[in-house]
C-alpha cells in the first residue's frame, strides 16, 4: 500500500464528531429526562398507569423537541457558514490579488517559507480557490459542515431509543419498585451509553462513562425528591 493509499484509508475520529454529537446528545436526553419523568411521577402516583402515560407523554414531546431544536439550531449554523461562502466569492472575484496575499500570510503563520506559502497559495487557489479559503481562512471544512436535517433526525431517533429504555424498564416493574428499577437500569444505560460514545470519539472511556452517570444520579435524585414531596402533600 502506498503512502497516499494509507492516508486515505485512515478513518480518524473527528470524522464522526458531527453525527455522534447529535447521537449522543439524543440518547443521553432521552434516559435522563424521560428516567428522571418516571422516577418523579412515580414517587406522587397512586397508580401504574400514570407513570406510563407521562412516559409516553415525554418520549413523544422529547423526541419532537430535540429534532425542532437541533434542527433550527443547526440550520443557523448552516446559514451563517452559507453568507460567509456568498462573501468570500465574491471577494475572491473583487480582489483575487488580495485574497491570494492573504492565503499565503496564512500559510507562512503555519510554518511555511514566503516561497512556499506562495506557491501553495496559487496551486490551491487555482484548483478550487473557494473551497482552499472556506477551509483555511473560514475554517469551514466538509466533515464539520453543518447538516440540519441529519442532526435532527440522529437526535429525534436517539432520543427515542433512550427514551425507550428506562420506559421499558417502568413497564415491567411493579408500582413501588419503579423509582428504584428505572433508576438503576437508567444508570447501567448511562454508562453503557458514556463508553460508547467515548470509545467512537477515542476518548477516554472512564471519563466519559463517570461524566455521563454523575448528571443523570442528580438529575433523577432531584425529580425524585421533588416527585416525593407532592405524594407526601397529596397524601
Amino acid at each position: 500500500m502506498t503512502i497516499a493509499e494509507q492516508g486515505s484509508a485512515e478513518n480518524h475520529a473527528v470524522a464522526r464528531i458531527g453525527w455522534l454529537r447529535a447521537a449522543v446528545l439524543g440518547a443521553n436526553d432521552g434516559i435522563v429526562s424521560t428516567a428522571s419523568l418516571v422516577v418523579g411521577v412515580a414517587a406522587a402516583a397512586s397508580a401504574k398507569h400514570e407513570v406510563v402515560v407521562a412516559g409516553v407523554a415525554g418520549l413523544v414531546a422529547g423526541a419532537m423537541s430535540m429534532a425542532a431544536g437541533e434542527y433550527v439550531s443547526v440550520s443557523s449554523q448552516a446559514d451563517t457558514e452559507a453568507a460567509d461562502l456568498v462573501r468570500e466569492r465574491g471577494e475572491l472575484a473583487a480582489l483575487p490579488a488580495k485574497e491570494l496575499d492573504e492565503l499565503t500570510g496564512i500559510y507562512r503563520g503555519r510554518g511555511l517559507s514566503e516561497d512556499l506559502a506562495r506557491q501553495v497559495a496559487e496551486s490551491l487557489t487555482a484548483h478550487n480557490a473557494l473551497a482552499t479559503h472556506a477551509r483555511d481562512e473560514l475554517g469551514l471544512a466538509e466533515m464539520h459542515r453543518a447538516r440540519p436535517i441529519q442532526a435532527a433526525l440522529t437526535s429525534a431517533a436517539t432520543f427515542s431509543v433512550g427514551a425507550a429504555l428506562p420506559l421499558g424498564a417502568a413497564v415491567l416493574t411493579p408500582l413501588g419498585q419503579i423509582p428504584l428499577s428505572v433508576s438503576f437500569a437508567a444508570l447501567c444505560f448511562l454508562m453503557l451509553l458514556g463508553a460508547i460514545g467515548a470509545a467512537a470519539g477515542g476518548a477516554q472511556v472512564t471519563k466519559g462513562v463517570v461524566r455521563v452517570a454523575f448528571w443523570g444520579v442528580m438529575a433523577m435524585a432531584a425529580t425524585y425528591f421533588i416527585g416525593s414531596l407532592f405524594g407526601t402533600s397529596a397524601a
